[in-house]
């Protein structure tokens, strides 16, 4: 049982005039002077009456508290796609006490796979590259999956690891607020299912929201006037057959390049409407693409069974990715032959219209815009049932579209491939201290562009991190490896968070600020600072970048290793004492009988790697059960 206050600060031993009456209480009395007013000292220090005379810390010790106790975190992840999903296993695994929700709008996970399923829908590149790195399947049936064989991989690997547990579909995040006071983060969460809402809370916000969520259908005059059926590719409507019809695609982006060749095949007359040029790429690594499926021998497929076998297959091809990186760099014979080259390919697909070409060959370098490899695109537009239209549209009317040349265009379907948010700007509003991401990210706002802490976090907003947003991936690499580097990263802030005493933490303006100055100092060295319309620049040539990560994806990977603490600020959840989280000075594991207290002894011919030795953030003296 505790001593009572009395016991332990007898009144004697206060600041006041008796208190000066011996050299003991004199001592006490300066101490406690000096390091906490003597109300807040006789309330802090339950310790035991001792035989000598001892300093009196401002401290007050918990006795219930181990050094290896955690605090348990709630945390929101916003998006089911692979970056939700990757966090759905990743963070559990990685993150002690975690009390993890992943919020899911679409009635399934996998994200942009369950959302696009317009004619033609696939990977661009090989499925092989584009699937976690603990997770593989070896049995892909094609070079570059059909977009419903990756949705089906996704929420495979979903359902292999209880992804589900931690999943609310049908949740729509409508507003996002920071509670200083509580050190909070407030969601508003709408219930697509009962179309109710609520407030629930949470320490940190994770948005992993994607890139290309938000379409929306183009602003011409007349839209709603239009009587045919109109849609964008990424909300096709399975159910319109577009078999012996008139149609019409707006755009040649990545969807228009994919659903124009596939529409020519079926439909009466294919009217494809673009303003842009853009590069059709051969390949994105020197794996060649083509309009018809590409699907793997089964006896190769049978081969990949053999792990040794798979592991070098998949070693060979990933690696082509990661070396990819000098075709963006301005000025290098990567990037130089790239464009002659492009070029004559074009030439070459587009011989019997060459005229097809006029306007549509970009005058900006290969690599300013994301390349779009398009097999069958040009094919299609040199055939009798299509007609490209380079001349701007003035209006949708009631039968279809007129351009501004007075022409006019009768269709029974108009299909827009324009996009969606390229300006990485969240969807709902994000506020905390009186700031709104959502208003000063967009262009004109305070700042304009996304900043951000190394694309992960951004200063003035405490708790919040950001998956697959913002400098989500080096112009090299693969998406998912990214992915789990970056969820790592997060996942070594949340641990330090819930073991060592802080309630919030968030990047410092000066981190932040150097970030952009690096990005500055960077870019220019790319083409990506040509002259294009991109995602890369939230489609605002002149722009700043934001993306892509300011170097290569192996660069990023040693970046994101380890957190620059430095770089961060802090708020403590006990202010008197920074190290008031290491508790009563003992390990809860080392009262624990069943705890292994040696993991670091390994049998002779099975000692660790050096590099490894004591390095393990799980494998400490108690964290793990002794063997049988």
């Amino acid at each position: 049982m505790a001593p009572s206050l009395s016991k332990v600060v007898p009144d004697t031993d206060k600041t006041t005039a008796a208190a000066q009456a011996s050299t003991s209480t004199r001592r006490v009395a300066q101490l406690t002077g000096h390091l906490a007013p003597p109300q807040e000292t006789e309330q802090a220090n339950l310790r035991p009456q001792l035989p000598i005379d001892y300093p009196v810390s401002r401290l007050q010790f918990d006795h219930s508290h181990h050094v290896d106790d955690v605090r348990p975190l709630r945390v929101a992840v916003v998006g089911a796609g692979l970056s939700g999903i990757t966090a759905g296993i990743l963070l559990p695994a990685k993150v002690p006490g975690i009390d993890l929700t992943i919020f899911e709008k679409n009635d399934h996970v996998s994200g942009t796979w369950i959302e696009n399923v317009y004619p033609g829908v696939r990977c661009d590149i090989p499925a092989h590259v584009y699937q976690s790195t603990f997770s593989p399947n070896t049995q892909w049936s094609e070079i570059f999956a059909k977009g419903s064989e990756i949705r089906d991989y996704w929420q495979s690997v979903a359902k292999k690891h209880d992804v589900y547990t931690y999943v609310k579909l049908r949740h729509r995040i409508d507003e996002a607020t920071w509670d200083d006071k509580q050190s909070k983060w407030n969601l508003s969460v709408h219930n697509l299912n009962t179309e109710s809402s609520s407030i629930e809370h949470f320490d940190f916000v994770i948005l992993a929201i994607g890139r290309f969520n938000a379409w929306k259908l183009p602003d011409y005059p007349g839209i709603d006037d239009y009587k045919g059926h109109v849609r964008h590719t990424s909300n096709w409507d399975t159910s319109f057959d577009p078999m012996g019809k008139k149609v019409a695609v707006i755009g040649n982006g990545a969807s228009g390049l994919q659903v124009v060749p596939n529409l020519q095949l079926v439909a009466k007359h294919v009217t494809h409407f673009v303003r842009n040029p853009t590069w059709i790429a051969t390949s994105w690594a020197g794996d060649e693409r083509t309009f018809e499926p590409q699907p793997y021998p089964e006896e190769q497929r049978e081969s990949f069974k053999d792990p040794e076998t798979y592991l070098k297959f998949r070693k060979e091809l990933e690696e082509k990715y990661w070396r990819r990186f000098r075709a963006m760099v301005r000025g290098t014979a990567e990037n130089e032959g790239l464009k002659e080259l492009f070029t004559d390919i074009m030439k070459q697909r587009a011989s019997k219209k060459p005229e097809l070409l006029d306007g549509l060959i970009p005058d900006f370098a290969p690599h300013c815009r994301r390349l779009t490899p398009g097999p069958g695109y040009l094919e299609a537009l040199i055939e009798d049932n299509v007609d490209l239209v380079k001349t701007p549209i003035k209006r949708f009317t009631a039968t279809g579209i007129e351009t501004v040349d007075g022409k006019q265009y009768d269709l029974d379907a108009i299909f827009c491939a324009t996009g969606a948010n390229t300006d990485l700007v969240p969807l709902f509003s994000v506020k905390a201290r009186g700031v709104d991401l959502r208003e000063a990210w967009k262009p004109g706002g305070t700042y304009g562009f996304p900043y951000t802490y190394l694309g992960l976090a951004t200063p003035g907003f405490p708790n919040l991190f950001f998956v697959g947003g913002p400098h989500a991936t080096g112009p090299s690499g693969t998406v998912p490896i990214a992915v789990e580097n970056t969820l790592t990263y997060h996942a070594k802030v949340l641990r330090k968070v819930s073991s060592q005493g802080i309630k919030s933490i968030t990047p410092s303006k000066e981190a932040a600020d150097d970030f952009v100055d690096y990005c500055d100092a960077f870019f220019p060295t790319t083409v990506l600072t040509d002259n294009c319309s991109s995602w890369n620049n939230g489609g605002v040539p002149g722009e700043r970048i934001h993306g892509l990560w300011p170097g290569s994806a192996a660069h990023q990977t040693i970046i994101r290793r380890d957190p620059r603490w430095e770089d961060w600020e802090y708020e403590r959840a006990n202010k008197v004492n920074r190290f008031a989280y290491w508790g009563n000075g003992y390990t809860r594991g080392e009262i624990d009988e069943s705890k292994d207290l040696t993991t670091y002894l390994k049998a002779p011919g099975q000692e660790t790697d050096l590099r490894d030795l004591h390095e393990s953030w799980w494998d400490l003296p108690g964290n793990r059960k002794k063997s049988a």
